[in-house]
């Protein structure tokens, strides 16, 4: 399910390029921060960029779980990443980490894949696989080439505590003045998507932003996502996206 929220209603698109306005983007750089689904959504983005023949290139600037694909390269060299880039229409690269993951590719790679003619997704946030998170000084890690960013934030946060659902829950309990032991609200979702010490924390002019609102598989979830909305200050100028991959 991909909607965009217009006027207090979701809005049905049949894609996420779609409801993001970037179909007629040719070459974007684009990066998802946050929590709850920032590899998911540009897993989604990548694939629909490859059923159109742009062949995307993903790839991080902090760290990524490297799954048994062919899609999947580490410490590649720009020949071996633009070959299998033309073989499977898609790249996921960066260079060797531990613990299963991958890391920022080599500078030299890295400026090479910069300068192609191909959309580039970047992951440039961490959250230890929680639905929220708050940013910490060095957070996120946004290159100056960024051209949107996309602010994901999971569904299945709100209603719960701020220890249990925040990655770095002491920030998130400080910034919203409340305790790790809160519950964590609609409208505390609404002041962080919209704060610069939050989901535009590293946004600079120029750039494109919008909030994913990701794991909306239920009407509960949707509802939520609504309640966020109407808690915004600035919905009138922000573009919010609801997804829910599961349903």
């Amino acid at each position: 399910m991909v909607a965009e929220i217009i006027n207090g209603n979701l809005i049905t698109r049949k894609l996420l390029l779609e409801a993001l306005n970037l179909t007629e983007t040719a070459a974007p750089r684009i990066a998802a921060a946050g929590a709850g689904g920032k590899t998911t959504t540009l897993k989604r983005l990548a694939a629909e960029y490859a059923d159109t023949g742009k062949k995307p290139v993903v790839t991080t600037t902090t760290h990524m779980f490297k799954e048994d694909s062919p899609f999947f390269l580490e410490n590649p060299s720009l020949e071996e990443l633009l070959a299998v880039l033309d073989k499977e229409g898609c790249v996921f690269a960066g260079e060797k980490a531990e613990n299963g993951k991958i890391k920022r590719l080599s500078a030299d790679v890295l400026e090479a894949v910069l300068k192609l003619p191909n959309p580039i997704l970047i992951e440039a946030d961490g959250a230890k696989m929680l639905p929220a998170k708050f940013p910490a000084d060095h957070e996120p890690v946004f290159l100056p080439q960024t051209t949107h960013v996309l602010y994901v934030c999971g569904m299945d946060a709100p209603g719960r505590k701020i220890k249990e659902v925040c990655f770095r829950p002491e920030l998130m309990a400080a910034f919203l003045k409340k305790s790790p032991e809160d519950i964590l609200m609609p409208r505390d979702i609404a002041a962080l998507i919209q704060s610069e010490q939050g989901g535009r924390k590293g946004v600079e002019l120029g750039m494109h932003y919008a909030v994913i609102l990701n794991k909306a598989d239920t009407q509960e979830r949707r509802d939520t996502a609504l309640r966020i909305w109407e808690a915004m200050e600035m919905k009138g100028n922000m573009k919010v996206v609801v997804t829910g991959w599961g349903a």
